[in-house]
């Protein structure tokens, strides 16, 4: 029932399209794996991978058909299911007798794949010289593809519905990934459903879920985190032309209203996480078709950029820097989890505190370092002010900074013990209130660069503004950097706005949306060339997620007790000494 039915309304030639889903911000990477071992492993008897697509509430079919039709998933399907490392290989594909039954006859068996039908009956028949098989269970078609006769044949299995079988195979120690598709459609009504509740930060909103219909919740839920998704996009079957003349432009509240109507489709893959007892994840073990990649990776890949062909160049520091010119990366933000880099140790309450000190308004660095912050220690020391000519500066008075610019923009500055309540522009108050008041508004703009203000702080900020976005419910946030230090900066700046458009979602009574971070001057400091390479080492790990207590809806009340940071398991920290 099911997932199939969307992908069988479709032409199978369909490759040709793939070119404008790029476009559409999908991207199609493969993992450069092709090791005898690696693909072994992905073919072995108890190791597959689920692949469905559902609506919010984990439907997936009514009466044999499902509640959408999308050409894109359909697409992205027959790339998943089809696409091997090996030539000479092929994928299998394991369904239940009624999602078979779905399938027009002129796909049956799905070409490319080796077809596995589970029935207990007889009313399939196998037809081996056109590769459909049939087995009684899914033990019995795991047994298959591991028999001598299929191993050799077999890059990786798939299992692909229906709502029964997908029950079994969640639940399975072999299942190692899940390839969801999740769907933003309203007013669905289905019959079959995924178990969703086995995802986690997956909400079931569905009576039937609500009723205990579905299996409650178990230790298997715990067991999968999310690797990687892409931003939702419109199926291009809904998107319009700009050239349609029954456009009535003129009347754009009419086109909003048709278009708000218009389902979202999220790509999502989700792995399970390694126990002490299993060999670690590795992303080779995914297909190579799959449209998304672990979002630390466009970290990784400028690092190694501007390692391998950044510019030489001086510094301020003395130390010497290569670097590269105007790089973008983005986070999503929209499933519960977090961008803390997990190649190496991220000091994530360093990161939190320091932004509550920059939403208080506070230029005492001293208030950390009572905390145990010491990341403003060097340029709030009496040995540096002195050197940029502040010694009349008390030590630890970093002047109008970051926080400053935020909540008194253009007051005059006196020292870090003055009171400046009402005095100067609230930048950040303006941005909450704007975004409640008008979200289409495109002055949602906080600045930190305040060239009258540059020559009394220890530090120019380097993060120098940002712009937020308000769009399907959702914030966004756009920051831009002048200075970007990819070795301890950066890590830092991701992780903070991250926060940051958390928080002001959580305010504003919406949700979170992209994290989009334009870097200027991205550079590697020569004495971090060494410790990076070894951090280029590590692979990535599941980004943790991150709760905030819900009660909290003023912007100045929160603290660090009120974040709930889970699933942070980080390679070791790596040292690099920050230049001054």
């Amino acid at each position: 029932m099911l997932l199939l039915a969307r992908y069988n309304r479709c032409s199978e030639n369909t490759y040709n399209h793939f070119a404008h889903i790029s476009r559409l911000g999908f991207n199609f990477r493969r993992m450069n794996v092709t090791s005898s071992s690696t693909v072994e492993r992905m073919g072995s008897a108890h190791e597959f991978q689920i692949v469905v697509a559902s609506a919010e509430n984990g439907g997936i079919g009514l009466d044999g058909k499902l509640p959408w039709t999308s050409k894109l998933d359909m697409q992205y399907f027959k790339r998943l299911t089809s696409t091997t490392r090996d030539p000479m290989r092929k994928n299998a594909v394991i369904m239940g007798r009624h999602t078979w039954e779905t399938l027009p006859l002129k796909f049956r068996p799905l070409p490319g794949r080796i077809n596995i039908v589970l029935s207990s009956g007889i009313s399939v028949s196998q037809d081996p010289a056109n590769n459909l098989f049939v087995c009684k269970s899914m033990d019995a078609a795991f047994e298959l593809v591991a028999s001598t006769d299929f191993r050799d044949r077999i890059e990786t299995v798939f299992v692909i519905g229906g709502g029964q079988v997908y029950e079994k195979a969640i639940k399975h120690p072999g299942c190692s990934a899940i390839h969801y598709t999740r769907v933003n459609i309203k007013g669905t009504s289905c019959s079959v459903f995924f178990p969703i509740n086995y995802l986690p930060l997956l909400k079931p909103q569905s009576p039937i879920l609500e009723t205990g219909a579905q299996s409650p919740v178990d230790p298997s839920a715990n067991q999968f985190r999310l690797w990687s998704c892409s931003n939702p996009i419109f199926d291009v079957n809904e998107r319009r032309d700009p050239d349609d003349e029954d456009i009535d432009y003129s009347n754009w509240q009419e086109e909003l209203r048709k278009s708000e109507k218009r389902s979202r489709f999220h790509f999502l893959c989700y792995t399970r996480i390694p126990t002490p007892s299993s060999p670690p994840f590795s992303p080779s073990s995914l297909p190579p078709a799959i449209n998304t990649r672990h979002e630390e990776y466009q970290y990784l890949d400028l690092v190694r950029e501007v390692i391998d062909s950044g510019v030489a160049r001086g510094d301020r520091t003395g130390t010497g820097t290569l670097s590269v010119f105007g790089r973008t990366m983005t986070f999503n933000l929209r499933h519960g989890t977090f961008p803390l880099l997990t190649t190496k140790r991220v000091f994530w309450r360093g990161v939190a505190e320091e932004l509550l000190w920059f939403i208080s308004g506070k230029t005492d660095a001293n208030l950390l370092k009572r905390k145990n912050v010491t990341i403003w220690d060097g340029n709030g020391s009496r040995e540096y002010l002195d050197s940029i000519g502040l010694t009349h500066r008390e030590e630890g008075d970093l002047g109008p900074v970051y926080g400053f610019q935020w909540r008194h923009f253009g007051a005059e500055y006196g020292t870090m013990h003055d009171d400046y309540t009402d005095k100067g522009i609230d930048q950040l108050k303006d941005v909450i209130n704007r975004i409640k008041a008008n979200p289409n508004d495109r002055r949602l703009i906080m600045t930190a660069w305040n060239p009258a203000a540059l020559k009394d702080m220890a530090l120019p900020p380097c993060h120098m503004i940002c712009q937020f976005y308000v769009a399907n419910g959702e914030v966004s946030c756009m920051m831009n950097q002048r200075s970007c230090d990819l070795g301890l900066g950066v890590p830092f700046n991701i992780a903070s706005y991250a926060l940051l458009t958390r928080l002001i979602s959580q305010v504003c009574g919406l949700m979170p949306g992209d994290f989009i971070h334009v870097l200027g001057d991205a550079h590697v400091y020569s004495n971090h060339i060494e410790p990076l390479k070894q951090q280029l080492k590590n692979e990535p790990r599941h980004f943790p997620t991150l709760k905030i207590n819900a009660n909290k809806t003023v912007i100045d009340d929160f603290l660090f007790e009120d974040f709930q940071l889970e699933g942070y398991n980080p390679h070791p920290s790596i040292k690099m000494d920050m230049a001054v």
